[in-house]
């Protein structure tokens, strides 16, 4: 049946526009205003799901953050956050207040002690669409056999993916339509689409990831980091209070038991958490760029404080032995999956907290310092290719690329991961175990391959947490490097 309602608007009513000093009550009011467009669509989905046919189009808004300056702040210049580049009036879309609520109040209340000026809160002119509304809603099915007697947009707004896009982090937007500039690295309609992929690639929800990402490429990973959160959980003061794994089931005893999922996701993940999001999640997100980049695309929207690649590479270098850790400072792109958005000529910088939290916990779990710490740990590029199988074409080409890039190790998804960090503006970084070495002859066989599991992947795991242990204790600011922020950067991380 086709309905003409383009007259015809059914819309949530609402107090319209506010101006705010208090970062917390900033927040209270954009929960107000999301809450009241979520509901209002979703009972009206539901309603026509019971066969109720509108009468009306019903249409809800995202709510909106905006800000209008007319001086340059004066701000301490080591932050590389929390204000506007240059006077102005720049505004941004929410979505899940309850989700951001922290990271929200924090970019809010720096905005007005660097500016001193009043923060605008109220519906923006952007329509919430209904997919998005309704998916904190389990109870709500649909039957895939039986159809609405309408089309679905003719009645709702629906997502749209010309304006969903990473424009903003890639440096290539214009200004919003309204002429603001733009607050926020993310519009609510880019959120709500990854945070929708998010629970599909993962089998978690949203709320459970922590503000440290761990990603490694093997399985085994994930059962040392497993026994790992159990070990914390029992001690009792480990700061660690539950651990959650796919299919977000969650134990807070070391004993719990954990529900086996009928089928793993694409990129299961798992979650030692800590009060405020200080925890720990680790995304196996397997072989190959291509998840890289899918993960950390979506991840991104949560603005974690960093995220680290612990996984498998093939050492390069003769002097290197199997079990050795790889350190990158540098990487050699030919991953390709990122080309149309960081171009391969952009530099991916080394970071120095990343850098010595990582080589300060390699020390702490070796028991190795100093100069001894160079007999199994090398600093140098990490050469990151989309063929897994580049070994069986001519090789000349590609391994005279890699001497010339100085490599010492060859994986599948560091560059990428590191890449896409530096483009959303997460602090990276790498350290890989050398489980291989091709261009020597030492390949991995069945009785050595379980030999060096056994021997190495708790130890690389350990090394990871603990990398990101003393992460978590360095201030939010100091950690977020302006190496990772451009000329003209939004006020909110």
């Amino acid at each position: 049946m086709k309905i003409d309602l383009s007259d015809m608007i059914d819309t949530p009513q609402t107090d319209g526009m506010r101006r705010f000093r208090d970062a917390g009550e900033a927040v209270a009011y954009l929960q107000t205003l999301y809450d009241s467009a979520a509901s209002f669509l979703t009972e009206r989905f539901q309603s026509t799901l019971l066969g109720e046919v509108p009468g009306a189009r019903c249409r809800a808004f995202y709510p909106e953050i905006r800000i209008t300056t007319t001086s340059y702040a004066q701000i301490d210049t080591r932050l590389s956050f929390g204000h506007t580049t240059e006077p102005g009036t720049y505004s941004t879309t929410v979505t899940r207040p309850d989700l951001f609520r922290d990271y929200l109040t924090q970019q809010i209340d720096l905005l007005i002690q660097n500016h001193g000026v009043d923060i605008l809160i109220g519906p923006s002119q952007t329509p919430m669409p209904v997919h998005f509304a309704t998916q904190r809603t389990p109870r709500l099915t649909i039957d895939q056999g039986k159809a609405l007697s309408f089309a679905l947009r003719d009645v709702f707004d629906v997502p749209d993916l010309t304006t969903t896009d990473d424009d903003i982090v890639n440096g290539t937007s214009q200004k919003n339509p309204d002429g603001s500039g733009h607050l926020a690295p993310f519009t609510a309609q880019r959120i709500d689409y990854s945070l929708a992929r998010l629970s599909h690639y993962t089998a978690t929800d949203p709320e459970h990831f922590q503000n440290h990402i761990l990603f490694t490429n093997y399985q085994f990973y994930v059962d040392e980091f497993e026994a790992y959160a159990r070990t914390m959980l029992a001690s009792g003061d480990s700061g660690y209070t539950s651990f959650v794994a796919t299919g977000n089931t969650e134990i807070t005893t070391a004993d719990g038991e954990l529900a086996a999922p009928l089928k793993l996701p694409q990129m299961p993940a798992y979650h030692l958490k800590k009060p405020n999001g200080s925890g720990i999640t680790l995304v196996n997100i397997g072989v190959g760029p291509s998840n890289a980049k899918t993960a950390t695309d979506h991840i991104a929207v949560l603005r974690p404080h960093a995220w680290l690649m612990v996984g498998h590479c093939a050492g390069l270098r003769n002097s290197q032995s199997l079990g050795d850790y790889v350190l990158a400072h540098a990487y050699l792109r030919e991953d390709h999956v990122l080309d149309d958005d960081l171009p391969v000529w952009v530099p991916i910088p080394a970071l120095a907290e990343i850098q010595i939290a990582l080589e300060e916990a390699v020390a702490e779990i070796t028991q190795l310092e100093g100069y001894e710490l160079k007999r199994i740990m090398r600093t140098g590029t990490v050469a990151t290719i989309d063929n897994r199988n580049w070994e069986l074409r001519d090789h000349s080409g590609p391994v005279q690329r890699l001497s010339q890039s100085r490599a010492i190790a060859l994986d599948m998804e560091s560059a990428t991961i590191a890449a896409n960090g530096y483009r959303f503006r997460v602090p990276y970084g790498t350290l890989l175990c050398v489980s291989d070495k091709p261009l020597h002859g030492e390949l991995k066989l069945p009785g050595m391959a379980t030999a060096f599991y056994n021997t190495q992947v708790q130890s690389h795991l350990k090394i990871g947490i603990n990398a990101m242990e003393r992460l978590s204790e360095m201030p939010l600011e100091r950690i977020h490097s302006r190496k990772l922020r451009s000329f003209n950067e939004t006020a909110f991380l």
